[in-house]
């Protein structure tokens, strides 16, 4: 029997399927972080529907996504001449294999988030960057939902992401949140350095469309927030991580 929708969003979260000004800005930083690495062969490890990759593909020697959901691979099969049906744990690529690798909002889905993290690094080539995108805990809302009395609960939560983490765990089992120092943990021991870190909020493309002042109000304030030491309350962690050897 097939999961039921709801409960595969959970599990694997939902890929960008319009590409606004959030999806925009994000690749700018990408871009901007990844230099002429951006020109080399790239990979976007859990590409979803291939939004990200086919803007990527028009830009690199080689591009390559990875997606664990047939129907996502299969959907993201026109946007890069390579799209594989694989698990972030266990890349099909040998050692070396790319100059810039994006994982954007996956780690916090995967089974084994250490495991998937060595090995992006694995197939990095020395020199190479890894962009990185996973939900901040600092964030006051929990953005995937929780399971609520046996059921799934979509939407945003306020404060599940502040409760002790034995707690929020039962309420959002099926994604982390993380901390700077859970983010640390991830990638101790590994042959890297960190380039740029940094918390960063969202674009609020949704509440503009509904109320345009207010939603362009916020966003600038917000945003203008990335630049003081409340970006701790950003939406999502931006890390550049460099492969040193």
């Amino acid at each position: 029997m097939s999961a039921h929708p709801s409960d595969k969003a959970a599990l694997r979260g939902e890929p960008s399927y319009v590409w606004r000004a959030g999806q925009e800005r994000r690749l700018g930083m990408l871009l901007e972080a990844a230099g002429e690495r951006a020109a080399g062969r790239v990979l976007d490890a859990g590409c979803g529907v291939g939004m990200y990759l086919g803007r990527l593909a028009g830009r690199a020697r080689q591009a390559v996504g990875i997606e664990y959901e047939h129907e996502r691979a299969a959907q993201a099969r026109g946007q890069a001449a390579l799209v594989a049906c694989a698990a972030g744990e266990a890349l099909p690529f040998a050692d070396g294999s790319f100059d810039l690798i994006l994982s954007h909002e996956v780690l916090e889905h995967v089974q084994d988030d250490f495991q998937a993290a060595a090995e992006m690094v694995r197939v990095l080539a020395p020199g190479g960057r890894l962009a990185l995108f996973v939900p901040n805990r600092g964030y006051p809302f929990e953005t995937h939902g929780i399971y609520w009395r046996g059921r799934y609960r979509f939407g945003n939560i306020p404060l599940v992401n502040y409760l002790p983490r034995s707690l929020r765990d039962r309420l959002a089992p099926h994604v982390r949140v993380y901390s700077r120092r859970d983010l640390e943990m991830r990638f101790a021991g590994l042959p890297v350095r960190f380039i740029r870190r940094t918390v960063i909020f969202g674009a609020y493309d949704n509440v503009i469309a509904r109320f345009p002042a207010l939603g362009r109000a916020l966003r600038a304030v917000l945003q203008f927030l990335e630049r003081t030491p409340l970006r701790t309350l950003g939406l999502s962690h931006f890390w550049v991580i460099e492969k040193t050897v």
